[in-house]
């Protein structure tokens, strides 16, 4: 198959164009487009044009589907399948969901590898996706801050009592099928690429192990400070036709609500199985 992977940064983002996901793909293109997954952080399919079927199918061209903490908020007759949109209130509040930077579903204690979105409905300007690459926000840390938190695990939970924004309250079955809390090293070392990143959250870390909430909270503010300097980051403007998937292992994300809350936004979610978070301490 003829096709191209430009990067669409320095450090993080590549576009894929030239393939058609929905349909099959050699296992050669299947490794190229793993390995560029692996590099890049987030990857941008350009141009693909998918029913919830389609977009299920090509997305497993990196991996096995991960069900959504939030039961009821899929797709009709796609239960793998969430949904993304500016419609839900809670209260008079509108919500935006993932309007924070954060990680996907952290307070599993296996989180998931991956994240993809596929647009519906678009609002004419603004909506874009904010990416920080959390590789370079660690490599540049300063060696003490390094020696300070290579140790550290942090608890996560569904909604932390510090998290600077509310989450749509889950109904009895999605509650019955939340797990224990994660508890995840501040720091982990990728299982593709080997690097190390850091590994945060902060609408799902309640505590750090053995340290006092204050402290926590501390620490967990420099951090985040550090690592969404706009140096890290790869801004994605969203067209129709673009699949976008990105590593939760090595970026966090926030939306933006920048546009015209008339307009409509709304776009499919898939998102891929992960594995515990991989400790400095256990790297090879």
């Amino acid at each position: 198959m003829a096709y191209t992977i430009t990067p669409l940064s320095e450090h993080t983002g590549a576009e894929i164009r030239g393939l058609d996901l929905a349909k099959p793909v050699d296992p050669e293109t299947r490794a190229a487009l793993n390995r560029a997954f692996a590099t890049h952080h987030v990857v941008v399919a350009r141009d693909q044009k998918y029913e919830p079927a389609d977009f299920m199918r090509a997305v497993q061209l990196w991996g096995e589907l991960q069900p959504h903490d939030k039961k009821d908020h899929h797709i009709p007759g796609f239960p793998e399948m969430y949904y993304v949109s500016n419609e839900e209130f809670i209260g008079t509040r509108r919500l935006i969901p993932g309007e924070t930077f954060h990680t996907d579903h952290s307070n599993h204690p296996a989180p998931p590898k991956a994240t993809i979105l596929y647009p519906v409905a678009l609002p004419t300007s603004g909506g874009d996706t904010q990416y920080v690459n959390m590789h370079r926000a660690y490599d540049e840390l300063p060696e003490a801050m390094k020696r300070r938190i290579d140790g550290l695990k942090a608890v996560h939970v569904y909604l932390s009592k510090y998290s600077p924004r509310p989450l749509t309250p889950l109904n009895q079955e999605s509650l019955n099928a939340l797990p224990p809390a994660g508890i995840h090293p501040l720091v982990r070392v990728h299982p593709d690429n080997g690097r190390k990143a850091l590994f945060l959250n902060p609408v799902r870390i309640e505590s750090i192990v053995g340290m006092p909430d204050d402290e926590a909270l501390d620490l967990v503010a420099e951090l985040m400070t550090h690592a969404t300097q706009p140096k890290y980051e790869y801004r994605h403007q969203w067209r129709y036709g673009d699949m976008v998937m990105w590593d939760n292992r090595s970026v966090m994300h926030k939306a933006n609500p920048d546009y015209d809350m008339n307009q409509r936004r709304y776009l499919y979610r898939l998102m891929l199985k992960g594995e515990p978070p991989i400790p400095v301490s256990l790297a090879a």
